[in-house]
């Protein structure tokens, strides 16, 4: 599974509260959350569909909102690439379906604006037109199955008798 994207740099410790504040959070409309995905973090008009966030260690740390994701998901993030990841941001990522890839030093590496691929089967990050590539943590095989079939809830019905939830 590969993903490509124009890189928007972040930092270390982003948490959910800035990713989708909480005032926000009475719905779980992705539409109606997309619009606020990082709207504290960001300059106003800022877009993120197209993007591939590349950040700087505990990514997603704080409340355990599924919102968080769910919320860049729906505002085009096309994948998430991090030093780190809070612990439940990165599973509820991969069960809304938003590829994330814990990357070393990929924050460092990688330039605003770059166009970046990420191969979540091989575990890398493709940066500076393919000529640098980054080693990051593939995924466990149930992990890219439910990333590949959209998320956990089309995942579950797809393996269900007559995909029927």
């Amino acid at each position: 599974m590969m993903v490509r994207g124009r890189a928007l740099l972040l930092g270390d410790a982003v948490s959910t509260d800035a990713i989708i504040a909480g005032k926000h959070c009475r719905t779980a409309d992705p539409g109606r959350l997309a619009p606020h995905a990082l709207e504290g973090a960001l300059p106003a008009g800022r877009r993120l569909s197209g993007r591939v966030i590349v950040a700087g260690l505990n990514f997603g740390v704080g409340s355990s909102r599924e919102q968080a994701p769910m919320a860049l998901k729906a505002a085009g993030v096309q994948a998430i690439v991090a030093g780190s990841f809070g612990r439940i941001f990165f599973r509820n990522a991969v069960n809304v379906g938003l590829p994330v890839l814990r990357c070393p030093g990929a924050r460092k590496a990688v330039r605003e604006g770059e166009r970046v691929l990420v191969d979540l089967s091989a575990g890398t990050l493709r940066c500076g037109r393919g000529r640098r590539v980054l080693d990051g943590e593939r995924l466990p095989r149930f992990m890219m199955d439910i990333l590949e079939d959209g998320g956990l809830v089309p995942h579950t019905r797809r393996r269900l008798p007559h995909g029927k939830a």
